[in-house]
């Protein structure tokens, strides 16, 4: 266990010191740029997504029986998380011309069969009866 955890350690340290020197070759607006933007994800996370996340949670565990908050849970967070994947190419068919293989799908279709399929699971789990305890008796 300790050899695995020392070579994880050196695999890390490694690849921060390579993201470093990334950075460090990346010209003045650049890394201004990928700073303002790492900054803004930490701002947006911490101001909206998290405590909106937590208000939805304290509120859906106050309206659903327990036997419903691990699955509708895994279902919030599969949703969310597929949402954020598809916003970088939602409205972005086409948007090199001249290139038919960039960008060629129906994304929010993909995106509304996905969250179907997830939401569709969590029916299921919810049917058969699936908790994230084990019964007792």
């Amino acid at each position: 266990m300790t050899v695995i955890r020392v070579l994880l350690i050196a695999l890390g340290l490694w690849l921060g010191w390579y993201g470093l020197s990334l950075l460090l070759d990346m010209n003045p607006a650049d890394l201004r740029s990928a700073a303002l933007w790492f900054a803004g994800g930490i701002l947006l996370h911490d101001g909206v997504f998290a405590p909106a996340a937590a208000t939805l949670g304290v509120a859906a565990r106050r309206m659903l029986p327990a036997s419903w908050w691990a699955p509708v849970a895994c279902g919030a967070v599969c949703t969310v998380t597929l949402s954020l994947i598809a916003v970088p190419v939602i409205g972005r068919a086409g948007a090199l011309p001249g290139n038919p293989t960039i960008l060629d799908r129906d994304y929010i279709l993909g995106l509304a069969i996905s969250l179907a399929v997830v939401w569709l699971l969590v029916a299921v789990a919810l049917l058969r009866g699936h908790t994230s305890r084990p019964k007792v008796g």
